[in-house]
């Protein structure tokens, strides 16, 4: 394995130090950092999120069958303002890693993207809270309807998948471009229904990991892993999807380009085929003239 160099921040009065690791040393290193890097993003995730995470806490262990349920409307009010923009910061770190840019500072880079994204995370919030009020409450009015509407029903949960990746493509592109926010709601609609097997996988990928941190561990991985390891996971797909869109734009430009240049280089040629002909008819006239005196 390579050295691996890491100096230490300026005005230390430590000089430069480099540290070498090797072989299993070297891994068990590089996984611990990374096991420190996810579960410090993911603690500040969820501070950052506590009373939504409070009330949800509260409504699952509630004696009273309907206890989740009553949580639900201060939950949905919460979230546009708390676990939205700290989702968003997550994000921004996360875009980090994928991009390269793994020993970024992670408490500055977490509430820098809290920050600058707040504004823009809490309209998303509040267009994403009320979508998915108006389809819960249209599935449960559909489904209590005759055999004839109930189909409507399976057509609110399809819709319901779509919003959620959407919901996933939302944060990725927050983080990513700078566009206004009806720009990046839509375009977060647009990318899941356009690219509909990266949609699957994203899906699939982000349901297992939802599924085995909520139901085989106690949650203790939701605590340390679960919102970090998801929000790597779904950016790394965005800009996975995202690079392959900009280098087909990028051929195609190449091409509209190449063949812009073909028709004026033809435009050129026919223009001096033009006038070599028109030079090869004055000197005819003059041939003429000379003939005739």
């Amino acid at each position: 394995m390579d050295n691996q160099r890491r100096k230490f921040p300026e005005g230390n009065a430590k000089e430069e130090a480099v540290l070498e690791f090797r072989g299993v040393m070297g891994g068990l290193y590089k996984i611990s950092e990374w096991i420190m890097r996810l579960s410090v993003i993911n603690l500040l995730w969820m501070l950052c999120s506590i009373p939504v995470f409070f009330f949800a806490f509260m409504g699952l262990v509630s004696t009273t069958p309907d206890g989740l349920k009553a949580m639900l409307p201060i939950i949905a009010i919460l979230a546009p303002f708390t676990l939205f923009p700290a989702t968003t910061a997550m994000f921004a770190v996360a875009r980090k890693w994928v991009t390269g840019e793994e020993d970024v500072p992670l408490l500055k880079t977490f509430f820098r993207g809290y920050k600058e994204n707040y504004v823009q995370s809490m309209v998303g919030g509040i267009f994403f809270v009320i979508i998915f009020v108006i389809i819960s409450v249209n599935y449960f009015f559909y489904l209590k309807q005759g055999s004839s509407l109930r189909v409507l029903a399976v057509l609110f949960i399809a819709f319901t998948v779509i919003m959620i990746i959407a919901l996933f493509n939302f944060f990725s592109i927050m983080v990513h471009l700078h566009m206004k926010i009806i720009q990046i709601l839509k375009n977060s609609v647009l990318i899941s229904i356009g690219n509909p097997i990266n949609s699957i996988v994203l899906l699939l990928c982000n349901g297992a990991i939802f599924y085995i941190c909520v139901t085989k561990f106690n949650f203790f991985l939701v605590v340390f892993f679960m919102g970090s390891i998801m929000a790597t996971f779904s950016f790394w797909q965005f800009n996975r999807s995202f690079t392959k869109l900009q280098i087909k734009q990028q051929e195609l430009e190449e091409k509209e380009q190449q063949r812009l240049a073909e028709a004026e280089e033809a435009e050129n040629n026919s223009n001096e085929d033009e006038a070599d002909n028109v030079d090869s008819t004055i000197d005819l006239h003059k041939k003429d003239e000379k003939e005739k005196e």
